[in-house]
């Protein structure tokens, strides 16, 4: 704990007095500050932080009772105990008005030297007590926001982690892990409702020549720019995932129509054969590839993720063998 010295301010008009306190309390283990009058009292409270303050009550233009009562109206004073020091007043009335105040105690003059003693004896025991308290308190409150960033970190790590398990590294999309788990809440979400969704499944043709040519950073910058217009092309409520490679899946929730199916996916093969502007080390080039689609519908009798997967697939190959850059709904 540190420890620091406490200090007491004397406040009387007559410096005999002063110097009587000052002998009175030169042992208790506190540094005494002097004051000869209202004012000045109240100008050294507000530069100093006091453990105790002994008020006289009978001094000219400002007595102690006008000197407690501003201490006790400003915020960072009103804790400091104020202890009246006076040979008059000594009537219950008087004492009530000095309680009232914020005198804690009175000293009757002329000055009891045990009395004394003990009292500021009691007083610094109970500010040393307040000030270990509030050390302890901010040492506390300051290992609470360290335990509180610490916590925050692990959750941001955790939450890190946790995308990183469940997203491609490269393209940031759902990786194959989170895209089943979409498509079994797919599956659920359209047996409660009703409802039908599609897969479909993409594979870039054209894709390994780029990479043979131009390098892998090549490569994965074809694969960046694939992902975003990919992203770019769907619903907020749908779903693109790289499964890996250059073989991505996307799911479309809340599918109507065989039509409209179809033309959303000739619309992706469309999109994705445009030109792609890219950088590599080798230099600027325009990358030029295309999509083999295949597209399956769930309904109420395909009993599995994998088997509309696998029904995705075949029309995937045979959008391959029809010539690529095209897309083929399966006949499930």
């Amino acid at each position: 704990m540190t420890t620091h010295i406490p200090k007491i301010l004397v406040v009387d008009d007559t410096r005999a007095n002063l110097v009587a306190m000052r002998r009175l309390l030169a042992d208790c283990g506190a540094e005494l500050v002097e004051a000869s009058s209202g004012n000045e009292a109240l100008s050294r409270c507000l530069d100093q932080q006091f453990a105790l303050i002994l008020l006289d009550v009978n001094m000219p233009d400002m007595d102690g009772f006008e000197v407690a009562g501003l201490l006790a109206d400003a915020e960072q004073l009103r804790d400091t105990p104020v202890i009246f020091v006076t040979a008059a007043y000594a009537d219950d009335l008087n004492r009530l008005k000095g309680y009232r105040s914020g005198a804690v105690d009175y000293i009757a003059k002329p000055i009891n030297d045990v009395i004394l003693q003990s009292k500021v004896r009691v007083f610094l025991e109970l500010h040393a007590a307040r000030m270990q308290l509030q050390q302890t308190l901010e040492e506390l409150s300051s290992r609470n926001e360290q335990l509180q960033k610490e916590i925050a970190e692990r959750q941001r790590v955790e939450a890190k982690v946790r995308h990183q398990a469940t997203h491609d590294m490269l393209t940031g999309l759902p990786n194959r892990v989170l895209f089943h788990d979409r498509l079994r809440d797919a599956m659920q979400h359209s047996a409660r409702r009703e409802s039908s969704f599609a897969l479909v499944l993409v594979d870039i043709d054209g894709f390994k020549a780029v990479n043979d040519t131009h390098g892998h950073p090549a490569g994965d910058a074809l694969l960046q720019a694939i992902s975003a217009r990919l992203n770019n092309h769907v619903r907020s409520d749908d779903t693109v995932a790289r499964l890996g490679g250059d073989e991505f899946a996307l799911i479309f929730e809340d599918v109507s129509g065989t039509a409209p199916l179809l033309q959303r996916c000739q619309d992706i093969c469309d999109m994705l054969a445009k030109p792609y502007p890219l950088q590599s080390s080798r230099g600027d080039f325009t990358a030029h590839v295309s999509a083999s689609v295949g597209v399956a519908v769930w309904h109420e009798g395909i009993d599995s993720d994998e088997s509309l997967i696998q029904a995705a697939d075949r029309a995937m190959y045979q959008a391959k063998e029809n010539g690529k850059n095209g897309c083929v709904l399966s006949a499930l």
